[in-house]
């Protein structure tokens, strides 16, 4: 039978649109499945890219956007429980909106008939898939928390509505969100603006809030990453954190959030971390290359067990990070890394085996094989196994994982008319204002505005974000100024100088830290970090070659801090006026409005004294601004 034969229209007589109504799961018996189909429904894949033919250099490159026979095949006759998209596998509505459909035919082909999971990280700002100009992905958590102290948690209700919203009309039902790291380490590679902010308690609030908004629309929340990852210097994609905190911090810092959103608002999913937390678990494990270690969260009964389950009361289903990054691969192969995560707890392997090709597929069945012998074995317990396998079916009868729109066309005439729409838009820009913070001067009076300067001299990451601003500047502004832009990608800066000496005021906002693999997409991506390591390099080089030449000019100049806001400790001295983003993300197009650079129109409408800032710093920042 087709998965749509048990969805109904929710279209009115007339032809035209009703609010979503999502196909309600019916509540049926548990389906009787054997032991490699239960396996099955624990694996969850990534398609990102797939070539028909065996690549020459051994690496695929070929985004994945339409399902062909030979994976819909895997997904039918394995019984595969769920995917993973990432931004390569999203190109405009009518092509995603046709991919999950096939994706949930395959499943419906199967002998279980259970629907996928079809995930994403959606987080917003930092971490979002979807294409920016196509869908609404706001400035990201730590925007959310600046916002507190004046909005508590209506934002970040809001942006959990609207995120699962356009992730639902799309046919995504598992959104890898919200992350709820207590975001403690400044250093922190991987996290930090990823986070609501440092306090464990606001973090638990807003986490939880965006959680049960994103629920009660329909879509599954998986909170991330257990048991934290806020206090880390090493990013678990390249490397093995450890988290040196004592049992006690761990309790009322680092859990905390998880604690009482378990508690509070039953999330569907939680995603471990692959950290090391040696107060909580200092079981060790020899390596494939024969090195004695201690066990991260991924692979520890006592964490996923004990901690998570019999101490917090989590009844949900557990999630790995994906374990094709470093902090799992570099010390298992591939097999051994899935059946140690089960033993230890897990209810699902993310991302467990790559199937980028045909010669890859193989490696499934010998992954099942595998894992099965491990049940025989008892390395796996049965007892597990079974339990493990009621919890996903349990999660897939409670939410509604189909769409309730029948026909491919109208849903895709649904999503086009609630993607980006003009309502989702103007919440995208009021979190951006709102969040918008002012550092220094710590008056509310500003010692200048633009609306007294006209020749504006931007200096930016690059290109692309100095045309956001100046576009935006150009539209909200009744004059018009003469814009130039100095982008940090440039090698050659010998006109620097004077643009700066010609220039009524000086714009110049910085990116830090660098780009990190969560932000790109994962593990795929890593023969690229090195160049974007390089480049980074290079730009924080060229700005600190001209901040002092700003300042010996006495020129105007405000300071933009458009990632993490600790930066302003290194920059800030050298500006009159200091702001904190806490996003930088353009859309395609960088000189839309309303359509994903909100962050750009929102800093315009500040420089041009349009609106009050309220935004508060949600993290520590040195003070060395003056």
């Amino acid at each position: 039978m087709s998965c749509f034969s048990r969805i109904s229209l929710f279209l009115l007589s007339t032809g035209t649109l009703s609010l979503p109504v999502f196909a309600m799961p019916v509540e049926t018996a548990m389906p009787a499945a054997n032991i490699k189909q239960m396996l099955g429904q624990k694996l969850m894949l990534d398609l990102r890219y797939y070539c028909a033919q065996i690549p020459v250099n051994g690496q695929c490159r070929t985004p994945m956007t339409q399902l062909p026979p030979e994976l819909f095949a895997l997904i039918r006759d394995y019984d595969i429980g769920g995917v993973i998209l990432f931004a390569e596998n999203l190109v405009d509505i009518k092509q995603i909106v046709q991919l999950n459909r096939d994706l949930q035919q395959a499943a419906a082909k199967s002998t279980l008939k259970l629907p996928l999971f079809i995930s994403i990280d959606q987080e917003g700002g930092r971490v979002a898939r979807l294409p920016r100009m196509l869908a609404t992905s706001f400035a990201g958590n730590m925007a959310i928390g600046a916002t507190y102290a004046e909005h508590g948690t209506a934002f970040s209700s809001q942006v959990g509505q609207v995120l699962a919203d356009e992730l639902l009309a799309l046919g995504i039902n598992l959104n890898f969100a919200p992350t709820i790291d207590v975001n403690v380490n400044p250093d922190n590679p991987v996290i930090n603006v990823r986070a609501f902010g440092e306090d464990a308690t606001m973090v638990a609030e807003l986490g939880g809030a965006m959680t049960a908004a994103m629920q009660q629309q329909g879509m599954i929340a998986a909170l991330k990453h257990f048991p934290g990852h806020g206090d880390t210097e090493v990013d678990s994609h390249l490397g093995l954190p450890r988290v040196e905190h004592s049992s006690e911090q761990i309790r009322n810092v680092d859990l905390l959030p998880f604690a009482q959103i378990i508690k509070q608002h039953n999330p569907g999913m939680i995603m471990t971390a692959h950290i090391q937390y040696p107060a909580l678990d200092n079981t060790t494990f020899v390596s494939k290359d024969g090195e004695t270690m201690l066990k991260p969260a991924t692979l520890s009964h006592k964490i996923l067990q004990g901690v998570l389950r019999d101490e917090l009361g989590y009844n949900g289903v557990i999630v790995t990070d994906a374990l094709d990054m470093a902090g799992i691969s570099k010390f298992f192969s591939h097999t051994e890394a899935v059946v140690q995560t089960f033993a230890a707890g897990a209810d699902i392997a993310l991302m467990p085996v790559k199937l980028q090709h045909p010669a890859e597929l193989t490696a499934l069945s010998s992954l099942l094989d595998a894992l099965q012998a491990a049940v025989n074995d008892g390395v796996i317990a049965k007892q597990e196994l079974a339990a493990s396998y009621q919890r996903i079916v349990a999660l897939k009868q409670q939410y509604p994982l189909l769409p309730a729109i029948a026909s491919a066309d109208k849903q895709v005439q649904y999503a086009q008319q609630l993607l980006g729409s003009a309502e989702h838009r103007q919440a995208e820009l009021a979190l951006a204002k709102a969040a918008l913070t002012q550092v220094k001067p710590s008056s509310s009076t500003l010692p200048f505005t633009l609306k007294t300067m006209k020749k504006l001299l931007l200096i930016m990451p690059d290109t692309q974000k100095g045309q956001a601003l100046a576009a935006a500047l150009q539209h909200y502004s009744k004059q018009r100024f003469i814009v130039d832009i100095i982008s940090l990608q440039q090698t050659d800066l010998s006109l620097a100088a004077k643009k700066i000496a010609t220039a009524d005021v000086v714009i110049s906002g910085f990116i830090s830290p660098m780009q990190s693999l969560a932000d790109i997409g994962g593990m795929d991506d890593l023969t690229g970090i090195a160049n974007i390591a390089a480049a980074y390099q290079r730009q924080t080089l060229q700005y600190e070659h001209l901040l002092p030449q700003i300042k010996t000019q006495h020129k105007p100049h405000v300071f933009l801090s458009l990632r993490a806001p600790y930066d302003i400790t290194r920059y800030g001295q050298y500006a009159d006026i200091v702001l904190a983003t806490y996003a930088y993300n353009t859309a395609e197009d960088v000189t839309a409005m309303g359509a994903g650079n909100a962050t750009y129109e929102a800093l315009a409408q500040a420089l041009l004294g349009q609106y009050k800032l309220t935004g508060t710093l949600p993290v520590t920042v040195a003070a060395s601004t003056n």
